[in-house]
């Protein structure tokens, strides 16, 4: 990507705009919360009532669906508007390269103070990191390299600060608005990340929020008290965007990096949990709110992606796709609006069977923590390090396998790789009439099969380019 190029095409599209005058935006992400996981999804037990009053008053979106079934690939695509297979993050734990252009970045560009709060799980968040926030465009982070809880050490834009007594939900939300309020006084339009650490395991609830669920078995206790603290923080934020007088300037939007836990969390009537590309590991809340731009209440039945905040984003702002490497994602802006009622573009998925990276977040925050107190620093993981390179020897679609998907309307072909034999399977299902995957049609569509597995394999062979370095 041509750094000049990009600098001058965003400063030309908004150049004439004040800053007060710019969108605010606000992205929120839950972790590990399923779409049936909100009360106004149909939960039965859980109190929600900061979201529901969102999805009530903004665009609420029934199908939108994570990039991918786990963490950390879905979040690399929020950022770079592409398939987290592209920028090489498989699975959990791996970080995103140093040449992906992300969102933050073209926001920078284009005036934005940019900011992250909350779980990282892109890479290192040590000082010498080539994968932490500040390497891909944030000014400020306050990060943790993984999930994280109550009381949790993060790091600090490379210094590891302990939040004592903190729900976690709130150390993303209050590092935030103490941001932003300076954001404010100096004039300048905020694009901020916020990342929560919750729902995932442990479900470790603030006492407020736990003591909602007294009648349930403890680990539901405390893993709908987790829900319930979210809630809280988000309602806090809602409500302070008020008081700051931006609400209504601001582009606010929530949704969840996978779906549902299995065992615990809801994925309501859809097939699959957390780690499956069937519907219910892919489908997750998303609520927007822009009171200025869209007052009134909207349900959006077309299916959206988390890939798609990228390209939406910038369309909200009025900047344009900068040049470049090639994206999964397309704007939403014409499904918000009520202008249409479908994306334009099929969408792949492509959850491979590599396994993760471990990364402990509270354990090596704590490591950098102590090292700190003596004077000294440590440099970023050697396990993420490596992850960041290229792949050598090439990756192909027999080394990546795992499980892919194409949606193409209504239409979602499958094509399964086996895990021992290394034999392909295909699925095919009607989402318009079994959403819930049910129902293989397979047999008798053969044309319909053809066609759509040559736009899937196509489609990998590009990702697979990307992955391998081409579009650098």
């Amino acid at each position: 990507m041509n750094r000049i190029s990009l600098t001058l095409l965003v400063w030309f599209s908004m150049f004439a705009a004040s800053a007060a005058e710019r969108p605010h935006v606000v992205l929120v992400m839950a972790d590990d919360q399923g779409w049936g996981d909100m009360a106004y999804n149909g939960h039965p037990t859980v109190k929600t009532p900061n979201f529901d009053e969102a999805a009530a008053n903004g665009i609420r979106f029934d199908r939108f669906y994570a990039a991918a079934p786990v963490c950390s690939p879905t979040r690399a695509s929020v950022l770079t508007g592409r398939n987290p297979n592209r920028s090489g993050v498989y699975q959990w734990g791996y970080p995103i390269r140093e040449q992906e252009v992300t969102l933050p970045e073209v926001m920078k560009e284009a005036g934005y103070a940019t900011g992250h709060f909350g779980k990282w799980h892109l890479g290192s968040v040590r000082n010498e990191s080539r994968s932490k926030p500040g390497v891909h465009g944030f000014d400020r982070w306050v990060s943790a390299p993984n999930f994280y809880d109550n009381g949790a050490t993060l790091s600090d834009e490379g210094e590891a600060v302990t939040f004592e007594g903190k729900e976690s939900s709130f150390i993303a939300v209050d590092s935030a608005l103490d941001w932003m309020g300076e954001c404010l006084e100096e004039d300048k339009p905020i694009f901020a990340v916020i990342w929560f650490g919750s729902p995932h395991h442990p479900h470790i609830a603030a006492d407020e929020d736990g003591a909602l669920y007294a009648n349930e078995e403890e680990k539901k206790q405390q893993f709908l008290g987790e829900l319930t603290g979210m809630d809280r923080a988000y309602g806090k934020l809602r409500e302070q965007l008020d008081l700051m007088g931006i609400r209504d300037n601001t582009l606010l939007w929530y949704c969840s990096d996978n779906g549902a836990l299995k065992g615990i969390g809801s994925a309501g009537p859809f097939r699959g949990r957390k780690g499956e590309v069937y519907e219910g590991g892919l489908l997750v809340p998303s609520v927007i709110e822009w009171k200025g731009r869209f007052p009134e209440h909207r349900v959006v039945s077309g299916r959206g992606n988390t890939f798609d905040i990228f390209p939406t984003v910038l369309d909200a702002v009025g900047v344009d796709l900068p040049e470049g490497p090639p994206l999964d994602g397309e704007s939403l802006m014409p499904l918000i609006a009520g202008e249409a009622s479908h994306r334009n573009e099929a969408m792949g998925f492509w959850h491979s069977a590599k396994k993760g990276i471990g990364t402990p977040s509270e354990e090596w925050m704590l490591e950098l923590k102590a090292a700190q107190a003596k004077g000294e620093d440590l440099p970023p993981e050697a396990a993420v390090v490596e992850a960041q390179k290229l792949p050598d020897p090439p990756e192909t679609a027999e080394s990546v396998a795992g499980h892919a998907a194409w949606i193409d309307g209504d239409w979602k072909l499958h094509r399964i790789v086996h895990k021992k034999t290394g034999k392909v399977k295909h699925e095919l299902y009607d989402l318009e009439t079994d959403p819930y995957e049910e129902k293989d049609v397979l047999s008798g569509n053969a044309e319909k099969v053809e066609t759509m597995t040559s736009k899937l394999e196509a489609w990998m062979a590009s990702v697979l380019n990307s992955l391998n370095g081409g579009d650098y």
